[in-house]
Parts: C-alpha cells; structure tokens; sequence
C-alpha cells in the first residue's frame, strides 16, 4: 500500500531539497526517490510549474559536453517552503494524536479490556 503525496507535499519535499543544495533534474529525482516513489516524468512538470511560480530559478552548468540544468530555490520559495512545512507540522501532529495514544488513554483503554 502506498500512501498518496499530495502536490503541496510534493512541493515542499522538492524545496526542502533545494533549500539545502542546488540539483539538476536526474540528481533531484534520484534524491527525492529515497523519500518517496516519484518518476522523471512526474518531476519535471513539477519543477516546470514551481520555477513558473517564482520558487525556483535555473542555471546551466556545462558537463562533459553538455549542459545540465541546475534548480534553486528562491526567497519566495522559500517562504512558501515555511508555509508548506508549517502544513505538514500540524498535520503531522494531528495524525499522531491517533495514531500514538498517550499514556492515560493507553492505561484506561487496557484496564477496560481487562475487566
């Protein structure tokens, strides 16, 4: 089973990268895939859409014959990164509210069984 990433999720995956170092596509996708299932084909559109929302620029750097396309993250990016991290805190932290009971409720719960 897998868990579906939403695009605001996959959008801050992509800039908490970028945040930390500039990527070209392939070296992106590769980094992005030891988090989560993700193709080429679903990164590039990505990435396409956040620097054409102004959260990314791009820069060629030249490459045994070739040029690679770097990404970086920009100050509006990374404000939106700030945004999008404070999303997944919160939603995280609901989430664990059930999926890891406290200590009480775990005690009450388990005295309920036993009687």
């Amino acid at each position: 089973m897998k868990i579906q990433v939403t695009a605001d999720l996959l959008d801050g995956l992509v800039l908490a990268l970028l945040n930390r170092e500039d990527y070209y596509g392939y070296a992106l996708t590769q980094e992005m895939q030891k988090a989560i299932s993700i193709s080429e084909s679903t990164m590039y559109p990505v990435l396409r859409r956040l620097k054409k929302e102004g959260y990314l620029t791009t820069y060629d750097q030249p490459f045994q014959g070739r040029n690679r396309r770097y990404y970086q993250i920009t100050s509006d990016g990374e404000q939106h990164l700030e945004q999008v991290y404070k999303m997944w805190t919160d939603y995280k932290e609901s989430l664990d509210q059930v999926f890891i009971p406290d200590k009480e409720h775990d005690l009450t719960h388990k005295n309920d069984i036993e009687a």
